[in-house]
């Protein structure tokens, strides 16, 4: 059973509820489509803090990708 309270999207758990809803509420659910967008502009975003931007940016590395620069 899907927790509804919790978005569909790939993004990890660990950088917090409000940061997942409030990516997902401004159409981020993927990593690829960070890649269109600077720190900068997420940082911009309510809920989504220095630590989000950290551990997004790091699943990012992973996966060969980057935040777009600002």
């Amino acid at each position: 059973m899907t927790d509804a309270a919790q978005p569909d999207t790939e993004f990890p758990r660990g950088i917090g509820k409000v940061a997942t809803r409030e990516l997902t509420a401004h159409g981020y659910t993927r990593y690829e489509q960070l890649t269109a967008v600077s720190e900068k502009t997420l940082l911009a975003i309510h809920g989504v803090g220095p630590k989000a931007i950290r551990i997004l940016g790091e699943e990012l590395a992973e996966r060969g990708l980057a935040f777009a620069e600002a």
